[in-house]
């Protein structure tokens, strides 16, 4: 893996622009600060969901990687995420539940299930490295065209 950095934005913003180890961008900050009229000028990611958001794109890869090589007609694949916090700092996650659609001509519903147990249980590294603080669950809908 390459480096990942982080760089503030400086001045009096809470705003930050994060580098993936491929050179991609992304601005995270508060989502919205109180009392600051400036807040709709950035828009920007807040960091905690992209914990989540990191968790979602996760699972997805390895879904749609496995389904492939399963010879699985896959389409499209849709998750949402209810993610639940602790209600006093650090407002760690303590419930995080996935919802799959996926879509495809003739899709196995099982093969759908293994592939996103495997993802859950074997292959993400953001599922594995926060299952230890959080209850991660899963749902899942297959939808044929």
């Amino acid at each position: 893996m390459g480096q990942i950095a982080l760089k503030w934005i400086g001045g009096d913003s809470r705003m930050f622009v994060g580098r993936d180890s491929f050179g991609h961008t992304v601005v995270a900050g508060p989502w919205r600060r109180e009392g600051d009229e400036k807040w709709q000028e950035w828009k920007a990611l807040k960091p905690s969901d992209l914990l989540v958001i990191s968790l979602c794109s996760c699972s997805a890869y390895d879904v749609v990687e496995i389904l492939k090589k399963q010879r699985q007609e896959l389409t499209e694949l849709y998750i949402t995420a209810d993610a639940r916090q602790a209600p006093e700092p650090p407002y760690q996650f303590t419930d995080i539940h996935l919802h799959y659609i996926i879509s495809g001509k003739d899709i196995s519903s099982q093969k759908a299930e293994k592939a996103i147990e495997l993802s859950q249980n074997k292959y993400c590294s953001v599922a594995a490295t926060i299952r230890g603080v959080t209850k991660i669950t899963y749902t899942y809908e297959v939808k044929s065209e």
